[in-house]
């Protein structure tokens, strides 16, 4: 008998992609583990395994198709592994009965994307959530806490019809964002036109960007660092870098400055829950880098940067853009930042306001260094200079905070020592 299997669950709140290749075909013999088509998700291109082996007796999406978590993608014959990832079967669940002792259950991807990384609620029972291994697996397949679900059976338990209702609220709450926009005009009226679909990338980032603008109050400062000894020290100790398999790039040691700089004003390195009315004060340090790919804009993260030294950094940053440029990596590393950099320095300007990318609450933008003319002991003197933007969530974040925090990143810029009492 055929066994379907499904689009599994992604993990880091995806619920669904576009297929961009289907690597089997119908009579091809299926082995465990491999790779069975690639979808196209907001975060990046994601290789989707198989669970199960067999013959390929159907295939149940097309090159395109949208799918979503739970979605049948094939059928498969001779199995000898259970599909763990099939789809639930649409039967009614078994009659409540009293919740028998069973395991403590998985826990759950958390229901996405809220606009603040915030630990969840607690869960509104003491013992085990009183629910079938049926309605457990649904929930998990489509993204939901079941420890969030209101049951409406006896004793609160929880029914697949409860996970359902649940899982609309969540994307009702999203849809709410305020997206609407005013209809366009009909452009062929004047002249040729082309229109193309949107890739999945693009999509999200339009959304999320709008949400964002709309939903955080945010305001953007702007100074400049003298750069010119650190200029010097760069070429100085360049090859040190390229040696080691990276490239002494400003923004390499804007991370580890940053990664400091969070240690000094913690209320950078935080997330608003509003929600439950609390600040969420992160004690990891990690940095998201804006990179520029074909195929939009991609941020993945530089983790744990107040353990690595600069060359560490430079050689970790010059294999994570290229692996982003070649779409490589995965949707948990983009994941977990603490703050964000977006160097448009290499493309020219002299200043930008980036958008802050939440539940971040700062973004630190970059732009191109330049010669000027500066009065130093009262003599003109050519000086390099660094300019810099930082955007920040207006609501955790006062104009006085956000001034001290950028002359301070200024201030390391110029003199590293300053990093290294403060830091």
């Amino acid at each position: 008998m055929p066994v379907q299997f499904a689009l599994p669950d992604l993990g880091e709140n995806i619920e669904s992609g576009d297929v961009i290749r289907i690597l089997v075909d119908v009579g091809d013999r299926l082995a465990e583990d491999q790779t069975v088509i690639e979808l196209e998700t907001d975060k990046a291109v994601i290789e989707v395994p198989s669970s199960v082996d067999g013959t390929i007796t159907e295939i149940l999406v097309q090159q395109g198709d949208t799918i979503a978590v739970g979605q049948p993608i094939l059928e498969v014959e001779g199995t000898t592994a259970p599909a763990v990832e099939e789809t639930p079967p649409a039967v009614e669940e078994t009659p409540p009965a009293p919740a028998p002792a069973e395991e403590p259950t998985p826990t759950p991807i958390p229901p996405a994307p809220v606009v603040e990384e915030a630990p969840s609620a607690p869960t509104p029972t003491d013992g085990p959530v009183p629910a079938a291994p049926s309605t457990r697996r649904l929930a998990r397949e489509i993204g939901v806490d079941i420890a969030q679900v209101q049951g409406s059976g006896p004793g609160g338990r929880i029914s697949i019809d409860d996970v359902k209702a649940h899982s609309k609220k969540l994307h009702a709450a999203r849809a709410a964002a305020p997206t609407t926009a005013a209809p366009l005009p009909d452009f062929s009226q004047w002249g040729a036109v082309e229109r193309q679909p949107m890739t999945k990338v693009r999509e999200i980032t339009a959304e999320r960007l709008a949400q964002a603008w709309a939903t955080i109050p945010q305001v953007t400062q702007f100074d400049k660092a003298d750069i010119t000894s650190l200029e010097k020290w760069r070429a100085a100790y360049g090859k040190k870098a390229e040696a080691a398999g990276g490239k002494l790039t400003p923004t390499a040691i804007l991370i580890k400055v940053l990664g400091i700089a969070l240690k000094v004003f913690p209320q950078f390195n935080a997330s608003i829950d509003i929600a439950q009315r609390e600040v969420v004060y992160k004690r990891y340090f990690h940095i998201g880098i804006a990179v520029d790919t074909p195929h939009g804009l991609l941020v993945p993260v530089v983790r744990d940067v107040d353990q690595k030294n600069i060359i560490e950094l430079a050689v970790e940053l010059s294999e994570l853009a290229q692996k982003t440029r070649e779409r490589k990596i995965g949707p948990a590393d983009m994941q977990g930042g603490s703050m964000t950099i977006s160097n448009v320095g290499t493309m020219g300007g002299t200043a930008f306001t980036p958008i802050v990318n939440p539940p971040e609450v700062a973004i630190l933008g970059v732009a191109r260094s330049q010669v000027e003319p500066t009065y130093i002991d009262g003599q003109l003197q050519p000086r390099t200079f660094l300019p810099l933007s930082l955007s920040y969530d207006h609501r955790l974040i006062d104009g006085a905070d956000g001034a001290r925090f950028l002359r301070w990143v200024c201030t390391a810029l110029e003199d590293p020592f300053i990093a290294l009492l403060e830091g």
